[in-house]
């Protein structure tokens, strides 16, 4: 029963030496080991606070760069919105040109029309007149070959000079 039960020299002298072990532990592995510690610790706190400030970043960059997306999309419509009014422009602009243009071509072919039309009137006209000078010399020329004649359609061209 000795061996369960120790006596009072044997815990004195553990006890004793369990002081000095841990006198000697606190005094040269305890620090050191506890700084060690206190070192992780920090470090693990430090880059906690910069993984924080990362993410915080990261939440900030991506922030910017869905405003900076919806300002490029903006942009993007307002390009396009401005593109297509100018493209409805240019069409406008060339309809109108052509509808000047075809009213311009109408224009001159009427007026070429009408001058055609004149200057073949004129030209009917002039061979009417030489005609009918030429139907008219040929019977006078048969008509007045007799002096009685003569003198008859010179009294009557007088009368004619006299009423007018």
């Amino acid at each position: 029963m000795d061996l369960i039960t120790p006596g009072f020299g044997l815990i004195f002298w553990q006890a004793v030496v369990f002081l000095i072990v841990v006198f000697i532990l606190g005094k040269f592995a305890w620090k050191p080991i506890l700084k060690s510690l206190k070192d992780r610790e920090d470090s693990i706190d430090e880059a906690l606070n910069e993984a924080k400030n990362a993410k915080e970043e990261m939440a900030q960059l991506k922030a910017e760069n869905e405003k900076l997306l919806a300002d490029a999309r903006l942009e993007r419509d307002q390009i396009l919105k401005d593109a297509t009014a100018a493209a409805n422009k240019i069409r406008e602009e060339a309809r109108e040109e052509a509808g000047k243009i075809s009213a311009k071509m109408v224009e001159d072919a009427k007026t070429t029309i009408q001058n055609e039309k004149k200057a073949a009137l004129t030209e009917v006209k002039n061979q009417v007149a030489e005609l009918s000078l030429l139907v008219a010399e040929k019977l006078i020329k048969k008509n007045l070959e007799e002096d009685k004649a003569q003198k008859a359609l010179v009294d009557d061209f007088v009368k004619d000079l006299n009423v007018n």
